[in-house]
């Protein structure tokens, strides 16, 4: 049986070591995806346009930044193509919470806001409900992150 002194060198010495044996983590993508589509198929333009989550079809897509973004129209995926940056949600289409926070974390569709004329989206409405406690702050702490979250 060991000791409470072994058991804390043991201890020390394998949580000192064990990065050195760790395998080296991928990065994550540039911008969230779902099954090969940005922001699970979701149409980023309809956020402005609709004002609601509006899902894209596979007849209107365009690639852009590593990934396939659909549209729920022609025009919608014109839109998009001639000015990606204006319509791709911020932090690549991740959680803005998880960003601000120094992480990064899924999406949904339902969950996003659109302040100063850039897409938000946030991992759930409770989640997004604690990000608009102070929205400004969680924006610059986002900048400030991103894209090192993404390492």
């Amino acid at each position: 049986m060991l000791t409470k002194r072994q058991f804390l060198i043991g201890t020390a010495t394998a949580l000192a070591t064990a990065p050195l044996a760790a395998p080296a983590l991928a990065a994550e993508p540039p911008v969230f995806s779902d099954r090969g589509a940005a922001i699970r198929g979701y149409d980023p333009v309809a956020y402005f346009t609709l004002g609601e989550p509006t899902e894209g079809s596979d007849a209107f897509t365009h690639d852009w930044n590593g990934v396939t973004w659909r549209f729920a129209s022609d025009a919608h995926r014109a839109a998009f193509a001639a000015d990606p940056v204006a319509y791709a949600p911020q932090f690549g289409g991740y959680c803005a919470w998880a960003v601000a926070e120094g992480y990064t974390a899924s999406t949904i569709p339902e969950a996003w806001r659109i302040v100063d004329g850039k897409l938000y989206m946030n991992f759930s409405r409770r989640v997004q409900r604690r990000w608009e406690r102070d929205i400004p702050g969680n924006i610059a702490r986002g900048n400030a992150n991103w894209p090192q979250v993404l390492a």
